[in-house]
């Protein structure tokens, strides 16, 4: 008797269970098909960020598209074409969200507003200051506009954001970043060619040195150089890398990396030749920046000929895609 109400008490609680099971899992399911279907935006854990302020060493925490609005607006002229500010505004999110992924080198933060070691940051009062009255709000609002409207998205290669380098212009033809900073390239990271940047400022440029000066340079880095203008091919590049930068050149009895020379005597870019003309050292230079990943002036161009932003990103970076970040 007891054994037949245990399996009639046994049988009433699954008939009962079986219901609730089935009503979570369906809601479970009708839930994130909701969530898919809306593309709803939602950082989750990267929707505010640490920002170390490099002059006054505060730490700011900080909306992250507050954040990128900043970026955005100190990283590109406000008058380069709207697709051209989306793409930027997708590198720039996807280069904050790959360092707080991958570590920052900032105890405390995730992310400095140096241009020179992560990437430039304005407040918008002093934004809207640098510009022209008229022009302010119009200007705000564009770079406001690139930013609402790429929400969410990232560039992804295998799955993972991107270590997303860019630069002002490539002087036609992107690095790969060994070539700059050493180690193993990154597989999205490779030459491509970009063209319409010779229509902007940034394009060339030239540095002209006595030789005097270009000696005491040297010797700031190499106080061994010697160096004897009197002879011919004193300098002299030995090697170029694949996009056309200087990969090694030799001032006397010293060779150095094109990169090295850049920083050494001030160049906008490693792509560059030298002469001599009398008592002057003349170097004329190719391109404003490190050269890897996104060209800005390129992405403008490139954006004025009807290109989209994705097609941009695409465009710059190989194998890669851009997604929500979800």
């Amino acid at each position: 008797m007891k054994k037949f109400i245990a399996v009639i008490l046994i049988f009433i609680i699954i008939c009962f269970m079986i219901p609730i099971i089935f009503t979570k899992k369906y809601n479970s399911t009708k839930t994130d098909v909701v969530a898919y279907e809306k593309n709803e935006y939602d950082y989750k854990q990267y929707n505010t960020i640490k920002l170390l302020h490099t002059q006054t060493g505060e730490i700011e925490e900080i909306d992250i598209d507050e954040y990128l609005y900043g970026v955005v607006s100190a990283e590109m002229p406000a008058n380069f074409h709207e697709e051209a500010l989306k793409a930027q505004s997708v590198v720039a999110r996807t280069y904050t969200i790959y360092k707080i992924v991958n570590g920052s080198k900032h105890e405390g933060a995730d992310i400095c507003d140096s241009a020179s070691c992560c990437q430039a940051w304005i407040s918008k009062e002093d934004r809207l200051s640098k510009w022209n009255e008229e022009e302010c709000e119009s200007n705000w609002q564009k770079i406001v506009s690139a930013v609402d409207s790429t929400k969410g998205k990232i560039i992804t290669y295998e799955g993972k954001p991107i270590n997303a380098f860019f630069h002002s212009n490539s002087g036609g033809t992107t690095e790969t970043a060994s070539n700059v900073w050493g180690g193993t390239n990154y597989p999205y990271l490779q030459t491509v060619e970009t063209s319409g940047e010779d229509a902007y400022t940034q394009y060339s440029s030239t540095v002209t040195l006595t030789k005097e000066e270009v000696e005491e340079k040297i010797q700031e880095y190499h106080n061994d150089i010697e160096i004897n203008f009197e002879n011919d091919n004193e300098i002299q590049i030995l090697e170029n890398t694949q996009s056309g930068r200087v990969k090694t050149i030799k001032f006397g009895n010293i060779e150095m990396s094109g990169v090295e020379a850049r920083t050494i005597f001030g160049l906008k870019s490693a792509k560059f030749t030298v002469k001599i003309e009398n008592d002057n050292v003349i170097f004329e230079v190719v391109g404003y920046g490190h050269g890897v990943g996104m060209s800005q002036t390129g992405a403008d161009s490139m954006a004025k000929l009807g290109n989209d932003y994705e097609t941009i990103i695409k465009h710059y970076y190989t194998g890669v895609e851009v997604q929500n970040v979800n």
